[in-house]
């Protein structure tokens, strides 16, 4: 039963030289078991992995990828035959490809559904995908973000998360501990698939697609999971802290910057009747103590701050914008940080940040960001307001909508609307500039919109091939703001469901971490 090269080369529909040798039906000493096995040529292969039905009815096969039978300059792909050069140009586990629709079978898939740390909320543009080697470590610290980097270890299959956290990765390796990333940012969990069955459909358990709670949130198939680094500034009228607990990170990564946490939270004590929630609780499971300054954060004239150990830094609102603490130095520092790379998330008043100081004080401004959007002071919302999601001017918009819809943030039938929580309604952004910035939601007055929250990517004033950093800006708080004169996590009150507008910033806050750009 000899069979010439000739044959694989035919099948494989590749063109790989005319050296001919005996398959191991016939070389090899007792012979492969599935040499007897019967088969029809003339119908789909059902021969098992790397053997191929031959004309005589048999299953066959050419080579074994550990064995020599090849010869010099040649070498054995996955389905079995002997090819010109390095497998037909295939390296590591790309070799392990199965062609399924060659065989007129399905492809080979692994399918999910990503979700949150609190591992029931579902996340949209998460990247998933099978690596063809170790993608390293993460540098700490700030570093610049572009999409145009990609993704590390030389993607095989990749996709993206869609409006419902699923996904679907096709023509992916089969075979054992088969590696599949989950990231967003530096959000990321590492599997190992212990056995991917060629031309079959695999399920992830939800329990291996949910990013991680803490550092060590590992998975009986997980290798490695990373979390960024973030820090939050708290603030007497918004709880931007409480959210992250809500979204399910461990008590034990929200700590101090002194200790070890993920999670770092400072207060602005310079701040007088601003400061928002400033030591833990002395039962909290996570850090101790009272909170560093925020001034140590964002620096001064004598200090460039923390800011660059941060992947993420939030800035919770503080009733005003208390100029106070924020001197031109701690401008300049911040949009540095986001120039970089950095993230930054500024809560209502921390739209000093970006217009200036303008209440009172020594008139500090950043430079460009001014520019960006224009602020007419606050207005309270009124009991009952409903903001809007802009799908004309976020690229995302569409897809944030079908999102807030299957999460129940918007109201079933009701797409775009995000209902907001009585007294917590605020409004100081009356218009972005387009091309610099993008509306995300906004508030419907007369014919007129207010932006609610947008967002712009930095250095703002280069071209957008060359932008590495995101600032987001929320006139939409977290629903309430801090119970006083406690702890955390006792100011968060009990709750630990998301209300709709929570549910909003929950996208925002998770989309904040991607790649600025368009991933290549």
């Amino acid at each position: 039963m000899t069979r010439i090269l000739f044959l694989g080369c035919v099948m494989l529909a590749t063109a790989c030289g005319s050296k001919s040798f005996e398959s191991l039906c016939v070389s090899q000493v007792p012979a492969p078991a599935a040499c007897n096995t019967p088969c029809d040529p003339s119908t789909s292969n059902t021969c098992p992995g790397g053997f191929h039905c031959s004309p005589d009815g048999k299953c066959d096969t050419l080579c074994t990828q550990t064995g020599n039978e090849c010869g010099d300059g040649y070498s054995c792909t996955h389905d079995g035959y002997c090819m010109s050069g390095n497998g037909g140009g295939c390296v590591g586990l790309e070799c392990n490809v199965t062609d399924c629709q060659a065989m007129n079978k399905p492809e080979t898939t692994i399918s999910g559904t990503v979700f949150a740390p609190n591992g029931t909320l579902p996340l949209y543009g998460v990247n998933v995908y099978v690596p063809n080697s170790d993608p390293g470590p993460f540098q700490p610290g700030v570093q610049c973000g572009s999409c145009s980097n990609g993704l590390p270890g030389g993607p095989i299959a990749q996709t993206t998360t869609d409006d419902m956290g699923r996904f679907t990765l096709t023509k992916v390796p089969n075979g054992a501990n088969i590696p599949v990333v989950i990231t967003i940012g530096k959000w990321r969990r590492q599997l190992k698939i212990s056995n991917v069955a060629a031309c079959t459909t695999q399920a992830l358990d939800p329990t291996d697609t949910s990013l991680p709670k803490s550092h060590d949130d590992l998975t009986p198939n997980t290798t490695s999971v990373d979390m960024p680094q973030i820090a939050i500034s708290t603030g007497q009228a918004d709880s931007l802290e409480c959210l992250v607990r809500r979204l399910g990170i461990a008590d034990k990564e929200i700590t101090t910057d002194t200790q070890a946490g993920k999670i770092q939270l400072f207060a602005d004590t310079g701040a007088g009747t601003g400061v928002g929630v400033k030591s833990f609780d002395a039962s909290f499971g996570g850090g101790t103590g009272n909170f560093s300054d925020s001034q140590t954060l964002w620096g001064n004239d004598t200090s460039p701050g923390k800011l660059s150990n941060y992947d993420i830094v939030i800035l919770s609102c503080e009733g005003a914008q208390h100029a106070e603490t924020k001197k031109q130095s701690a401008m300049d520092h911040l949009k540095a940080y986001a120039d970089l790379g950095g993230r930054v998330f500024l809560s209502h008043w921390h739209n000093i940040w970006l217009e200036g100081a303008t209440q009172a004080g020594n008139g500090t401004k950043p430079a460009v960001w001014p520019g960006i959007a224009t602020f007419t002071g606050n207005t309270d919302l009124p009991n009952g307001t409903v903001d809007k999601i802009d799908e004309t001017n976020n690229p995302k918009g569409s897809s944030f909508a079908n999102w807030m819809l299957n999460v129940g943030g918007s109201p079933a039938n009701m797409r775009d609307n995000v209902p907001i929580q009585d007294k917590t309604g605020k409004q100081t952004c009356s218009s972005v500039v387009p091309g610099k910035a993008e509306q995300w939601v906004y508030l419907p007055s007369g014919q007129t919109q207010l932006p609610q929250n947008f967002q712009f990517s930095t250095p703002n004033e280069m071209p957008a091939a060359n932008r590495c950093g995101k600032v987001v800006f929320s006139d939409m708080h977290v629903s309430g703001g801090p119970i006083p004169n406690v702890g955390y996590p006792s100011s968060c009150g009990t709750s630990t469901t998301l209300s709709a507008q929570e549910k909003a910033l929950a996208f925002m806050f998770f989309d904040i971490s991607s790649c600025v750009g368009v991933i290549q």
